[in-house]
């Protein structure tokens, strides 16, 4: 039988010794296609062949988190497969004997007085500590913060250096404002990193984005002996990556998302990264629950004259320009009540115009705000925070800036103004509609989608049928409606 010895290198990576033939089939078995590689230029210009290798047979290194995958391609192959211990770095399955269920439900009732944890967050919290690493799936407006900071006070109190990785600058702002609203002592813990702060601080914890660190030098990342990652369905890219691979001496890992794209390739990245996925909690448990808000999608097919297009840019330039549509979406936001978030793909071809038309048709008493990539993230959390005191606010805001993270309780409706295919948008951008505030019964998902189909179908109509199996694996309901544009 062939033997397999496997060690811990440090946080980051173990390594394997076996013989060179095992070594190409591991590197066969933990390579895979990058979905939509082809359209990549990296792979239209033949530098890369579209495929992602996370076992070197080189150095006989993998990711930490992927042990437990290891163990199942062993077994099917029947090899004989041991661990050794690194007397730095410990065992590949260390995990805290003194760690208790109980004993975690005690120390975040003590932490979280303001907020009590619900019972799926008792359990996500148990499993990470027992576990020193975890990827965490759970939906948005499941309390992903909370569980976040119960973490963070843990290994504070052991007296660990923390650095938390966000995407965007609001989200360091709103984690920030979340730990003391918490009940937590934040500007003598805490120290925020991103455009115009300083990256040094002698506090525990560091939250900051991954774009104001990738660049730094493995040295700066020595300290931290704990990362949490919130967002982390984006870690799949090559800076995250690189972020994640400095940190050799970060013992306790911990990702969170409330989505994954349903590829191979990303959950296997991420585990890698994080260690082994659970899932903390379902959308539709939540709602029935009364956790989340009631939910439905009303979905607007718009119906063309037919047209055909010789690729998808040219389709969505002929949409997000069609008069008729823009007005329709204009009137929608007269037509519905309450909070409404409207969002967008392109900021001067469809953002501006939006604005422009429903700034300009709505009564004087409702506010309308436009957000993008340009807007200062002081303006984006005024534009919040003014929004959870408001009845009818609008906003219309790029995907970027307001799919991910962002927390309106008080938000009642949100329109896809642009078509998109990607299941993380949509779920992400769905989350921001299904927290629970003062006065909200429902909330409501207007999807605008494009029939422009003849003899063949149009491609925006293709990424609808896409949208509405994600509903329906989501137990989402939803009604169409057909809308006549031509």
């Amino acid at each position: 039988m062939s033997q397999l010895v496997v060690k811990k290198k440090n946080e980051v990576f173990m390594t394997i010794n076996a013989e060179p033939a095992i070594h190409m089939e591991l590197s066969d078995y933990f390579t895979f296609d990058v979905p939509n590689a082809k359209f990549m230029p990296l792979y239209r210009n033949k530098m890369w062949d579209g495929k992602i290798r996370l076992y070197s047979p080189g150095t006989g290194e993998l990711y930490c988190g992927l042990a437990e995958h290891l163990r199942e391609w062993a077994s099917i192959k029947n090899y004989d497969l041991s661990f050794e211990d690194n007397k730095f770095y410990g065992h590949v399955d260390d995990k805290d004997p003194l760690v208790s269920l109980e004993g975690v439900k005690y120390f975040m009732n003590k932490i979280c007085v303001k907020h009590k944890p619900r019972d799926y967050q008792y359990k996500a919290v148990y499993e990470a500590l027992k576990n020193h690493r975890k990827l965490l799936l759970s939906p948005t407006a499941s309390g992903k913060s909370l569980m976040i900071y119960s973490l963070v006070r843990y290994y504070v109190a052991q007296q660990k250096r923390i650095l938390i990785i966000v995407p965007t600058t609001s989200l360091v702002e709103q984690m920030y404002s979340d730990f003391a609203d918490y009940g937590w002592d934040v500007d003598e813990y805490c120290h925020k990193v991103y455009g115009g702060k300083d990256k040094n601080t002698d506090r525990e914890v560091v939250i900051s984005t991954w774009q104001s660190i990738y660049k730094f030098p493995k040295r700066y990342f020595d300290d931290f002996e704990c990362v949490i990652g919130d967002e982390a369905h984006q870690f799949k890219s090559k800076s995250l990556t690189g972020i994640m691979t400095k940190l050799h001496q970060a013992k306790y890992r911990f990702g969170f998302t409330g989505t994954l794209d349903g590829s191979a390739t990303h959950k296997w990245v991420l585990e890698g990264l994080f260690g082994a996925c659970e899932k903390v909690t379902k959308t539709d448990d939540l709602i029935k629950k009364g956790y989340l808000s009631n939910f439905r999608i009303k979905v607007l097919v718009c119906k063309h004259e037919y047209q055909h297009f010789a690729d998808f840019h040219s389709e969505m330039e002929y949409i997000v320009t069609h008069q008729k549509r823009n007005n329709l979406i204009k009137n929608l936001v007269n037509d519905i009540s309450g909070n409404t978030l409207v969002l967008f793909n392109y900021v001067e071809k469809h953002g501006e115009p939006l604005y422009e038309l429903i700034n300009n048709s709505v009564g004087n008493d409702r506010k309308v705000f436009f957000v993008h990539g340009g807007t200062d993230i002081e303006d984006r959390e005024a534009v919040r925070i003014i929004t959870e005191k408001e009845d009818n606010a609008v906003i219309i805001a790029s995907y970027g800036t307001f799919s991910t993270g962002i927390n309106i309780k008080r938000l009642h409706n949100i329109i896809f103004a642009s078509p998109s295919k990607s299941r993380v948008r949509n779920l992400q951008s769905i989350g921001r509609v299904l927290r629970k505030g003062e006065g909200k019964d429902i909330a409501t998902l207007y999807d605008i989608a494009d029939d422009i189909s003849g003899r063949r179908e149009n491609y925006t109509l293709k990424h609808l049928y896409e949208r509405i199996a994600i509903y329906q694996e989501e137990n989402f309901k939803y009604e169409t409606i057909k809308v006549d544009l031509r």
